[in-house]
């Protein structure tokens, strides 16, 4: 499944988040592997001061096994479905693993483009 992350960085937090991705040791040991670079290769600052990106997870509770390496730089301020369930194609079956090669999010990630600029360039 796919998902609308919207966090926002813990305060004194931002030089060790661009240390961790400077390092590559963001998300370590995590089975998401480089999902996290991914998504801050990707995630915008939006205006309000959060930081929005798409995510692709496939536990059964959105963000289960990325939500501890998350919350040790960012809070996350909510966590949405980026499409519809039903036409999820890893969800109902019809294609497992699908998230990874899927284009459902492509509308919603080129309108994120114009949301802000990349969040990795605001880093510390």
């Amino acid at each position: 499944m796919r998902y609308l992350v919207t966090a926002r960085v813990k305060p004194g937090r931002a030089r060790a988040l661009a240390q961790a991705i400077e390092t590559g040791t963001l998300g370590a040991g995590s089975i998401a592997g480089d999902e996290y670079f991914r998504n801050m290769e990707c995630a915008r600052l939006v205006r309000d001061g959060s930081v929005k990106w798409v995510e692709i997870c496939y536990c059964a509770t959105p963000l289960q096994e990325e939500r501890p390496y998350w919350e040790e730089f960012f809070d996350l301020v909510k966590v949405q479905d980026a499409h519809a369930r039903e036409r999820c194609k890893d969800l109902n079956g019809t294609d497992p693993w699908a998230c990874s090669d899927c284009d459902c999010t492509d509308k919603l990630e080129a309108r994120l483009t114009t949301w802000g600029p990349l969040f990795v360039d605001t880093l510390v």
